[in-house]
Protein backbone atom coordinates (compact mmCIF):
# COMPACT_ATOMS: atom_id res chain seq x y z
CA UNK A 1 0.00 0.00 0.00
CA UNK A 2 1.35 3.42 -0.94
CA UNK A 3 0.12 6.94 -0.23
CA UNK A 4 0.00 9.37 -3.14
CA UNK A 5 0.61 13.15 -2.95
CA UNK A 6 -3.14 13.87 -2.82
CA UNK A 7 -3.50 11.69 0.29
CA UNK A 8 -5.21 8.74 -1.38
CA UNK A 9 -3.75 5.27 -1.00
CA UNK A 10 -3.66 2.33 -3.38
CA UNK A 11 -2.30 -1.20 -3.29
CA UNK A 12 0.90 -1.87 -5.26
CA UNK A 13 1.71 -4.88 -7.39
CA UNK A 14 5.33 -4.81 -8.54
CA UNK A 15 5.22 -6.70 -11.83
CA UNK A 16 8.97 -6.84 -12.39
CA UNK A 17 11.25 -8.05 -9.58
CA UNK A 18 14.40 -9.74 -10.84
CA UNK A 19 15.85 -12.64 -8.88
CA UNK A 20 19.23 -14.35 -9.20
CA UNK A 21 21.37 -17.16 -7.96
CA UNK A 22 23.95 -15.96 -5.46
CA UNK A 23 26.76 -17.33 -7.63
CA UNK A 24 27.53 -19.64 -10.51
CA UNK A 25 28.62 -22.43 -8.11
CA UNK A 26 25.23 -22.13 -6.42
CA UNK A 27 23.51 -22.49 -9.79
CA UNK A 28 25.48 -25.66 -10.41
CA UNK A 29 23.92 -27.12 -7.25
CA UNK A 30 20.58 -27.08 -9.11
CA UNK A 31 21.99 -28.69 -12.26
CA UNK A 32 22.36 -32.38 -13.01
CA UNK A 33 24.93 -34.07 -15.20
CA UNK A 34 25.93 -33.78 -17.94
CA UNK A 35 25.13 -30.07 -17.53
CA UNK A 36 26.49 -29.56 -14.03
CA UNK A 37 30.05 -29.80 -15.34
CA UNK A 38 29.45 -27.71 -18.44
CA UNK A 39 30.66 -24.19 -19.00
CA UNK A 40 28.21 -21.31 -19.37
CA UNK A 41 28.41 -17.53 -18.95
CA UNK A 42 28.32 -15.82 -15.58
CA UNK A 43 25.86 -12.98 -14.94
CA UNK A 44 28.75 -10.51 -15.08
CA UNK A 45 29.98 -11.63 -18.50
CA UNK A 46 27.56 -9.56 -20.55
CA UNK A 47 28.82 -7.32 -23.32
CA UNK A 48 27.15 -4.18 -22.01
CA UNK A 49 27.69 -3.77 -18.29
CA UNK A 50 26.19 -0.71 -16.63
CA UNK A 51 28.83 1.93 -15.81
CA UNK A 52 29.41 2.09 -12.07
CA UNK A 53 27.25 -0.80 -10.97
CA UNK A 54 24.49 -2.93 -12.37
CA UNK A 55 22.57 -2.83 -9.10
CA UNK A 56 21.15 -0.16 -6.82
CA UNK A 57 22.94 0.70 -3.57
CA UNK A 58 21.68 -1.23 -0.56
CA UNK A 59 20.37 -4.22 -2.52
CA UNK A 60 23.17 -6.62 -1.57
CA UNK A 61 21.90 -9.15 0.90
CA UNK A 62 23.50 -10.42 4.12
CA UNK A 63 27.21 -11.17 3.84
CA UNK A 64 27.24 -9.19 0.57
CA UNK A 65 25.12 -11.80 -1.16
CA UNK A 66 24.35 -11.16 -4.81
CA UNK A 67 21.49 -8.63 -5.19
CA UNK A 68 18.12 -10.28 -5.65
CA UNK A 69 19.30 -13.66 -4.35
CA UNK A 70 18.04 -13.68 -0.74
CA UNK A 71 14.24 -14.07 -0.41
CA UNK A 72 14.05 -12.77 3.15
CA UNK A 73 16.16 -9.68 2.44
CA UNK A 74 14.29 -8.93 -0.78
CA UNK A 75 10.93 -9.46 0.90
CA UNK A 76 11.72 -6.97 3.66
CA UNK A 77 12.90 -4.38 1.13
CA UNK A 78 9.85 -4.77 -1.10
CA UNK A 79 7.07 -5.22 1.42
CA UNK A 80 8.31 -3.36 4.50
CA UNK A 81 10.29 -0.52 2.93
CA UNK A 82 8.78 0.04 -0.52
CA UNK A 83 5.07 -0.47 0.16
CA UNK A 84 4.63 -3.36 -2.27
CA UNK A 85 1.72 -5.72 -1.60
CA UNK A 86 2.51 -8.47 -4.13
CA UNK A 87 5.69 -9.00 -6.20
CA UNK A 88 5.91 -10.85 -9.50
CA UNK A 89 9.34 -12.50 -9.63
CA UNK A 90 11.29 -12.94 -12.84
CA UNK A 91 14.38 -15.18 -12.62
CA UNK A 92 17.14 -13.71 -14.77
CA UNK A 93 18.65 -16.31 -17.08
CA UNK A 94 21.60 -16.50 -19.46
CA UNK A 95 19.89 -15.84 -22.79
CA UNK A 96 19.83 -18.26 -25.72
CA UNK A 97 22.64 -20.83 -25.44
CA UNK A 98 24.33 -22.43 -28.49
CA UNK A 99 23.32 -25.83 -27.07
CA UNK A 100 19.55 -25.87 -26.67
CA UNK A 101 19.80 -28.76 -24.18
CA UNK A 102 22.05 -26.70 -21.91
CA UNK A 103 19.71 -23.73 -22.28
CA UNK A 104 16.74 -25.81 -21.15
CA UNK A 105 18.72 -27.21 -18.22
CA UNK A 106 19.56 -23.68 -17.07
CA UNK A 107 15.88 -22.73 -17.31
CA UNK A 108 14.92 -25.76 -15.24
CA UNK A 109 17.48 -24.84 -12.56
CA UNK A 110 16.10 -21.32 -12.31
CA UNK A 111 12.57 -22.66 -12.01
CA UNK A 112 13.49 -25.07 -9.26
CA UNK A 113 15.20 -22.23 -7.39
CA UNK A 114 12.17 -19.95 -7.87
CA UNK A 115 9.67 -22.44 -6.50
CA UNK A 116 11.69 -23.97 -3.66
CA UNK A 117 13.30 -20.80 -2.32
CA UNK A 118 10.84 -18.04 -3.13
CA UNK A 119 7.31 -19.25 -3.72
CA UNK A 120 7.57 -21.63 -0.76
CA UNK A 121 9.34 -19.15 1.52
CA UNK A 122 7.80 -19.43 5.02
CA UNK A 123 7.47 -15.68 5.60
CA UNK A 124 6.92 -14.08 2.19
CA UNK A 125 5.93 -16.94 -0.10
CA UNK A 126 2.25 -15.98 -0.13
CA UNK A 127 3.14 -12.49 -1.43
CA UNK A 128 5.41 -13.70 -4.22
CA UNK A 129 4.21 -14.76 -7.65
CA UNK A 130 6.48 -16.51 -10.11
CA UNK A 131 7.59 -16.52 -13.73
CA UNK A 132 8.85 -19.89 -14.94
CA UNK A 133 11.64 -19.67 -17.50
CA UNK A 134 11.26 -21.62 -20.76
CA UNK A 135 13.68 -22.02 -23.64
CA UNK A 136 12.07 -21.02 -26.98
CA UNK A 137 14.96 -22.68 -28.82
CA UNK A 138 13.78 -26.04 -27.48
CA UNK A 139 10.01 -26.26 -27.89
CA UNK A 140 9.77 -29.90 -26.77
CA UNK A 141 11.81 -29.15 -23.64
CA UNK A 142 9.81 -25.98 -22.98
CA UNK A 143 6.53 -27.90 -23.15
CA UNK A 144 7.83 -30.47 -20.67
CA UNK A 145 8.93 -27.73 -18.29
CA UNK A 146 5.61 -25.92 -18.64
CA UNK A 147 3.75 -29.13 -17.80
CA UNK A 148 5.68 -29.38 -14.52
CA UNK A 149 4.64 -25.98 -13.24
CA UNK A 150 1.50 -24.83 -15.07
CA UNK A 151 -0.79 -25.83 -12.20
CA UNK A 152 1.28 -24.30 -9.42
CA UNK A 153 -1.03 -21.74 -7.77
CA UNK A 154 1.65 -19.04 -7.55
CA UNK A 155 3.09 -19.42 -11.05
CA UNK A 156 1.44 -16.64 -13.05
CA UNK A 157 3.40 -16.47 -16.32
CA UNK A 158 6.16 -17.96 -18.42
CA UNK A 159 9.30 -16.03 -19.32
CA UNK A 160 11.37 -15.97 -22.51
CA UNK A 161 14.24 -13.72 -23.64
CA UNK A 162 13.68 -10.70 -25.85
CA UNK A 163 16.93 -11.52 -27.66
CA UNK A 164 15.81 -14.25 -30.02
CA UNK A 165 17.21 -15.76 -33.19
CA UNK A 166 13.74 -15.83 -34.74
CA UNK A 167 10.67 -13.61 -34.57
CA UNK A 168 8.10 -14.97 -32.15
CA UNK A 169 5.26 -14.97 -34.64
CA UNK A 170 6.79 -17.75 -36.70
CA UNK A 171 5.06 -21.15 -36.74
CA UNK A 172 7.82 -23.05 -34.94
CA UNK A 173 6.81 -21.24 -31.74
CA UNK A 174 3.07 -21.85 -32.07
CA UNK A 175 2.96 -25.06 -30.00
CA UNK A 176 4.40 -23.13 -27.06
CA UNK A 177 1.97 -20.23 -27.44
CA UNK A 178 -0.91 -22.69 -27.71
CA UNK A 179 0.17 -24.42 -24.51
CA UNK A 180 0.59 -21.09 -22.70
CA UNK A 181 -2.89 -20.00 -23.74
CA UNK A 182 -4.39 -23.33 -22.66
CA UNK A 183 -2.66 -22.97 -19.28
CA UNK A 184 -3.94 -19.37 -19.01
CA UNK A 185 -0.37 -18.14 -18.47
CA UNK A 186 0.81 -14.89 -20.10
CA UNK A 187 4.18 -14.90 -21.86
CA UNK A 188 6.62 -12.33 -20.45
CA UNK A 189 9.38 -11.22 -22.82
CA UNK A 190 12.34 -9.68 -21.01
CA UNK A 191 15.82 -8.47 -21.93
CA UNK A 192 18.39 -10.95 -20.71
CA UNK A 193 21.72 -9.87 -19.31
CA UNK A 194 23.45 -10.08 -22.67
CA UNK A 195 25.50 -13.29 -22.67
CA UNK A 196 23.46 -15.34 -25.13
CA UNK A 197 23.76 -15.78 -28.89
CA UNK A 198 20.71 -13.82 -30.01
CA UNK A 199 20.95 -11.37 -32.87
CA UNK A 200 22.59 -7.94 -32.35
CA UNK A 201 20.36 -5.41 -30.58
CA UNK A 202 19.90 -3.22 -33.68
CA UNK A 203 19.30 -4.00 -37.38
CA UNK A 204 22.68 -2.36 -38.02
CA UNK A 205 24.62 -4.52 -35.58
CA UNK A 206 25.99 -4.02 -32.11
CA UNK A 207 25.86 -0.70 -30.32
CA UNK A 208 28.90 1.13 -28.97
CA UNK A 209 27.90 1.68 -25.35
CA UNK A 210 25.65 0.38 -22.59
CA UNK A 211 23.45 3.47 -22.88
CA UNK A 212 22.77 2.80 -26.55
CA UNK A 213 22.18 -0.88 -25.89
CA UNK A 214 19.58 -0.31 -23.16
CA UNK A 215 17.89 2.52 -25.06
CA UNK A 216 17.44 0.50 -28.21
CA UNK A 217 17.09 -3.08 -26.98
CA UNK A 218 13.57 -2.78 -25.64
CA UNK A 219 12.39 -1.59 -29.06
CA UNK A 220 12.94 -5.10 -30.37
CA UNK A 221 9.48 -5.96 -29.09
CA UNK A 222 8.15 -4.03 -32.08
CA UNK A 223 9.65 -6.54 -34.49
CA UNK A 224 8.18 -9.44 -32.55
CA UNK A 225 4.78 -7.78 -32.17
CA UNK A 226 4.52 -6.76 -35.84
CA UNK A 227 5.41 -10.29 -36.89
CA UNK A 228 2.93 -11.87 -34.46
CA UNK A 229 0.09 -9.70 -35.77
CA UNK A 230 0.96 -10.33 -39.42
CA UNK A 231 1.30 -14.07 -38.86
CA UNK A 232 -2.13 -14.21 -37.23
CA UNK A 233 -0.91 -15.45 -33.85
CA UNK A 234 -3.53 -13.57 -31.84
CA UNK A 235 -6.24 -14.59 -34.28
CA UNK A 236 -5.23 -18.23 -33.93
CA UNK A 237 -4.84 -18.15 -30.12
CA UNK A 238 -7.63 -15.93 -28.89
CA UNK A 239 -6.66 -16.08 -25.21
CA UNK A 240 -2.90 -15.66 -25.68
CA UNK A 241 -1.40 -12.75 -23.73
CA UNK A 242 2.08 -11.28 -24.15
CA UNK A 243 3.80 -9.03 -21.62
CA UNK A 244 6.58 -6.84 -22.98
CA UNK A 245 8.44 -6.55 -19.73
CA UNK A 246 11.02 -3.86 -20.46
CA UNK A 247 8.84 -0.83 -20.93
CA UNK A 248 8.72 1.12 -24.17
CA UNK A 249 4.91 1.10 -24.19
CA UNK A 250 4.95 4.64 -25.57
CA UNK A 251 6.22 3.34 -28.88
CA UNK A 252 3.14 1.20 -29.36
CA UNK A 253 0.98 4.28 -30.11
CA UNK A 254 2.83 5.74 -33.14
CA UNK A 255 3.76 2.23 -34.24
CA UNK A 256 0.14 1.11 -34.21
CA UNK A 257 -1.03 4.26 -35.98
CA UNK A 258 1.47 3.53 -38.73
CA UNK A 259 0.59 -0.15 -38.86
CA UNK A 260 -3.10 0.70 -39.22
CA UNK A 261 -2.39 3.28 -41.93
CA UNK A 262 -0.53 0.82 -44.10
CA UNK A 263 -2.37 -2.29 -43.00
CA UNK A 264 -5.97 -1.23 -43.48
CA UNK A 265 -5.83 -1.03 -47.33
CA UNK A 266 -3.97 -4.35 -47.62
CA UNK A 267 -5.75 -6.76 -45.31
CA UNK A 268 -6.32 -9.14 -48.22
CA UNK A 269 -2.62 -10.03 -47.98
CA UNK A 270 -3.15 -11.64 -44.58
CA UNK A 271 -6.52 -13.43 -44.69
CA UNK A 272 -5.47 -15.33 -41.54
CA UNK A 273 -5.34 -11.96 -39.70
CA UNK A 274 -8.37 -10.13 -41.14
CA UNK A 275 -8.59 -7.24 -38.65
CA UNK A 276 -6.57 -4.03 -38.59
CA UNK A 277 -3.48 -4.29 -36.37
CA UNK A 278 -4.79 -2.15 -33.51
CA UNK A 279 -7.70 -4.56 -33.03
CA UNK A 280 -5.25 -7.20 -31.82
CA UNK A 281 -3.86 -5.14 -28.96
CA UNK A 282 -6.70 -5.19 -26.37
CA UNK A 283 -6.61 -8.31 -24.25
CA UNK A 284 -3.43 -9.60 -25.88
CA UNK A 285 -0.70 -7.00 -25.33
CA UNK A 286 0.60 -5.75 -21.98
CA UNK A 287 3.63 -3.79 -20.81
CA UNK A 288 5.62 -3.33 -17.63
CA UNK A 289 6.77 0.25 -17.07
CA UNK A 290 8.95 2.05 -14.54
CA UNK A 291 10.19 5.56 -13.99
CA UNK A 292 11.95 5.91 -17.35
CA UNK A 293 8.79 5.36 -19.40
CA UNK A 294 6.42 8.03 -20.62
CA UNK A 295 6.60 11.81 -20.83
CA UNK A 296 6.94 12.33 -17.08
CA UNK A 297 4.72 14.39 -14.79
CA UNK A 298 3.32 16.74 -17.42
CA UNK A 299 -0.21 17.98 -17.99
CA UNK A 300 -0.84 15.72 -20.98
CA UNK A 301 0.48 12.55 -19.31
CA UNK A 302 -2.99 11.13 -18.64
CA UNK A 303 -4.18 11.83 -22.18
CA UNK A 304 -1.10 10.17 -23.63
CA UNK A 305 -1.53 7.21 -21.30
CA UNK A 306 -5.01 6.69 -22.73
CA UNK A 307 -3.97 6.71 -26.38
CA UNK A 308 -4.38 3.30 -28.08
CA UNK A 309 -5.65 1.89 -24.81
CA UNK A 310 -2.30 1.97 -23.01
CA UNK A 311 -4.03 2.61 -19.68
CA UNK A 312 -5.45 -0.92 -19.91
CA UNK A 313 -2.10 -2.45 -20.93
CA UNK A 314 0.58 -0.97 -18.66
CA UNK A 315 1.58 -2.28 -15.21
CA UNK A 316 4.08 -0.86 -12.75
CA UNK A 317 7.36 -2.72 -12.40
CA UNK A 318 10.35 -1.52 -10.40
CA UNK A 319 13.10 -3.65 -12.03
CA UNK A 320 14.44 -4.31 -8.52
CA UNK A 321 17.40 -4.64 -7.79
CA UNK A 322 18.89 -2.96 -10.86
CA UNK A 323 20.48 0.49 -10.69
CA UNK A 324 17.49 2.08 -12.43
CA UNK A 325 14.90 0.49 -10.14
CA UNK A 326 12.08 2.90 -9.53
CA UNK A 327 9.78 3.79 -6.71
CA UNK A 328 6.17 4.20 -7.67
CA UNK A 329 5.56 7.76 -8.86
CA UNK A 330 2.30 8.30 -10.74
CA UNK A 331 1.92 11.44 -12.89
CA UNK A 332 -0.49 13.89 -11.28
CA UNK A 333 -2.45 14.18 -14.53
CA UNK A 334 -3.57 10.55 -14.37
CA UNK A 335 -7.21 10.09 -13.46
CA UNK A 336 -7.99 8.11 -10.32
CA UNK A 337 -8.96 5.17 -12.52
CA UNK A 338 -5.71 5.36 -14.52
CA UNK A 339 -3.69 5.47 -11.32
CA UNK A 340 -5.41 2.38 -9.95
CA UNK A 341 -4.92 0.50 -13.21
CA UNK A 342 -1.23 1.33 -13.30
CA UNK A 343 -0.50 0.65 -9.62
CA UNK A 344 -2.29 -2.66 -9.26
CA UNK A 345 -5.55 -3.30 -11.08
CA UNK A 346 -4.14 -4.23 -14.53
CA UNK A 347 -1.68 -6.66 -12.95
CA UNK A 348 -4.30 -8.11 -10.62
CA UNK A 349 -6.63 -8.83 -13.53
CA UNK A 350 -3.91 -10.23 -15.78
CA UNK A 351 -2.36 -12.51 -13.18
CA UNK A 352 -5.46 -13.35 -11.17
CA UNK A 353 -4.07 -11.76 -8.01
CA UNK A 354 -6.63 -11.27 -5.26
CA UNK A 355 -6.29 -7.87 -3.59
CA UNK A 356 -8.48 -7.70 -0.45
CA UNK A 357 -11.45 -5.38 -0.86
CA UNK A 358 -10.47 -3.29 2.16
CA UNK A 359 -7.12 -2.48 0.52
CA UNK A 360 -8.58 -1.78 -2.92
CA UNK A 361 -11.20 0.57 -1.47
CA UNK A 362 -8.72 3.06 -0.03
Amino acid sequence: MIEHPDGTRTPVIDASVHIFFASTPELREFLREPFKSRGFPDYEMDWYGAPGSEYAPGTQGPDRRYPGSDPEFVGHQLFDERGVDVAVLHPMGRGIMPDRHLGSALCAAHNEMLVSRWLEHPEFGDRFRGTIRLNPDDIAGALRELAKYKDHPQVVQIGIPLQSRELYGKPQFWPLWEAAAEANLPVAVHIETGEGIGFPPTPSGHTLTYEQYVSFMSLNYLYHLMNMIAEGVFERFETLKFVWADGCADFVTPFTWRMDTFGRPHLEQTPWAPRIPSDYLPGHVHFVAGRFDGPGDVEFAGEWFGFTGKDDMVMFGSSYPHWHMSTLAVPSAYTAEQREKFCWRNAAELYGIDIPAQLAAQ
